[in-house]
């Protein structure tokens, strides 16, 4: 029987992955589990993916892609007029007023790194291109103070179920932008 092609199964199973770790969390994250859950055999996934490592590389350059859409969406961090402290609070707040499930799949993947040294890199690129932008602004220390401030004010949503608080948000960035 002749191999079938299709170009779309690779990105097929960075989705699964995603699923999978939505529902079951990374531990629940195996060949197996994401072989089932994109319909393909167990043999695709090992072909793409030969390690889980590489699975959640992909599977986190994937989901990075949600904050960095949603940062381009507002086009004002082009514009260097822009209240930066109001632009940065609009974007967490529609990034975390968005699929929630995706933002807390993000930071599941990002603090695996932890333990996982092959994410570091893909870990970290979210928050450089966000200082790299933020350098139109402001000087590289205070742009790597503002991705941290919003990277705490994120897990802090995410971990104590508080409502996200735009106005906070906007008054502690301005604090850090001199």
């Amino acid at each position: 029987m002749p191999r079938r092609y299709d170009p779309d199964r690779r990105r097929r199973i960075i989705d699964a992955a995603i699923r999978v770790v939505g529902e079951k969390g990374l531990a629940g994250l195996t060949h197996r589990s994401v072989a089932a859950e994109a319909d393909v055999p167990l043999g695709s996934t090992t072909y793409h993916f030969t390690t889980l490592d590489e699975l959640m590389v992909a599977a986190l350059r994937q989901a990075n892609e949600g904050f960095a859409k949603t940062v381009a969406a507002h086009g004002g961090l082009e514009d260097s007029a822009t209240d930066l402290a109001t632009a940065l609070a609009r974007i967490l707040g529609d990034w975390l007023g968005g699929d929630r499930t995706a933002v807390e799949l993000e930071y599941e993947l990002y603090l695996a790194a932890l333990r996982r040294p092959a994410l570091r890199p893909v870990a970290a690129e979210w928050a450089d291109d966000l200082a790299e932008r933020l350098t139109r602004h402001t000087d590289p220390v205070t742009a790597r103070a503002l991705v941290a401030l919003m990277d705490g004010i994120c897990l802090q949503v995410l971990l104590t179920g508080t409502p996200y608080d735009e106005g906070y948000a906007r008054e502690v960035l301005g604090r850090v932008i001199p």
